[in-house]
């Protein structure tokens, strides 16, 4: 550094150091320059000695410039082709460093580690429930592109939500497994316009194989638009404008593909729902922020609300801004739940099985029959030592039989 010029790529250009604008250092540092490429009091480890004595030794050159990194993460251009165990500790100096509570740049950087480790930085979102987190960090949540499974449960999208687009037309679309968009007042509109983009271009939720839609006021019409998810595996509609019956059972079959279950999946139960990856104590951190900052709110309104008659004004709007209401078990227990799933390859619905029981049947008489009338000639002497009569079956056709 010392007169030299150093040029470094960005986005593709070759750039002086002194062209790009770098982290500045944190007002308290002890460095008499203002020059960032100094070393600070962070580069340094301080501990003391056997005799109480303070001694301090110097960080790795890698520990510096991983934290030179994350310091400006916001120009890098690429992390494709690193190391998974450099990511990782990248994201871990950025996270400490709360490079993504800066709304200015959080978005760019959360694609940026999106794009070069995709599920790593975070495989399941729950937000169960959160819908002011959703809100307040939509733009960051829409970074996360390679999601597997989404849990959208209670966060009052309804019909029109900006991020029915995001799911099926970005690349979120390929990679979702397992979706639940329930009781957010859905009706048969919304998953129209929800599924719309996947019918017109058969594009879009190519994996999807589970599917919560449960309370929300959908009707059997509803159905029809499920169609073009043609490796849907698992459907819950429990609380919903459909009532179970035979002709509710033949629909969905006839439809989708999918029979009743007479147990509750396990897929759709909210404890195994969980965020998972790397980003999971930024989702917390987000939570955290907007907490705080919603109980500055809740103090200013209240002491506004305590001038007023009686504190009418903010009951009210408590009960506006309530969440929605949460089901009993009581209440839970006395709803139907319908849980419907594809059978096995190997397996068939029973009205299905009629043809096949019977050509079965019939096989296994035809055995019978065979192996009685092999046994008629013998009487109750010794078994003669001459060859054995060929049976007319031959041993694949036997094998063949039994697999049906």
């Amino acid at each position: 550094m010392d007169g030299s010029t150093i040029y470094v790529r960005d986005r593709g250009n070759l750039r002086r150091v002194s062209d790009i604008v770098l982290a500045q250092p944190k007002p308290g540092s002890s460095c008499r320059r203002v020059n960032p490429l100094v070393l600070r009091k962070k580069h340094f480890i301080f501990t003391y000695n056997s005799e109480g004595s303070l001694r301090y030794t110097t960080k790795s050159l890698f520990d510096i410039t991983l934290l030179f990194v994350a310091d400006n993460i916001h120009n890098v251009e690429s992390l494709v082709g690193f190391p998974e165990q450099i990511g990782d500790k990248l994201f871990a100096a950025a996270e400490e460093n709360h490079v993504f509570l800066n709304a200015d740049i959080a978005s760019k950087a959360i694609k940026l580690f999106s794009d070069a480790y995709g599920g790593m930085v975070l495989g399941s979102l729950c937000l169960r429930n959160r819908f002011p987190l959703l809100h307040e960090r939509m733009d960051e949540i829409k970074s996360f592109q390679s999601l597997k499974s989404l849990d959208l449960f209670g966060c009052r999208l309804g019909d029109n939500h900006e991020i029915f687009l995001h799911l099926t037309t970005s690349s979120l679309a390929s990679s979702l497994v397992e979706l639940s968009i329930g009781g957010n007042s859905l009706s048969d509109a919304g998953l129209q316009r929800l599924t719309a983009p996947i019918r017109m271009m058969k594009k879009g939720f190519d994996c999807l194989k589970s599917l919560d839609i449960s309370h929300n006021t959908i009707t059997d019409r509803a159905l029809r638009y499920l169609t073009c998810l043609h490796k849907l595996e698992k459907l819950d509609v429990s609380a919903t404008g459909l009532m179970l019956g035979t002709t509710l059972k033949n629909t969905i079959r006839d439809l989708l593909g999918l029979i009743y279950s007479e147990r509750p999946l396990d897929i759709f139960d909210h404890a195994r729902c969980r965020t998972a990856g790397w980003a999971e104590q930024v989702i917390n951190q987000w939570e955290m922020c907007g907490q705080q900052v919603n109980k500055l709110k809740k103090i200013d309104e209240s002491r506004a609300s305590a001038r007023r008659f009686f504190g009418r004004q903010k009951f009210v709007r408590d009960v506006l801004n309530a969440a929605p209401v949460a089901c009993t078990r009581a209440e839970e227990a006395k709803r139907d739940v319908l849980h419907f799933y594809r059978p096995a390859a190997s397996a068939h619905p029973p009205d299905r099985q009629t043809p096949s029981s019977t050509s079965h049947n019939q096989a296994l008489l035809s055995c019978q029959n065979l192996k009685k009338r092999q046994r008629l000639p013998e009487n109750g002497d010794a078994p003669r030592q001459g060859p054995p009569k060929k049976p007319t079956l031959t041993a694949e056709d036997i094998d063949l039989l039994s697999n049906y």
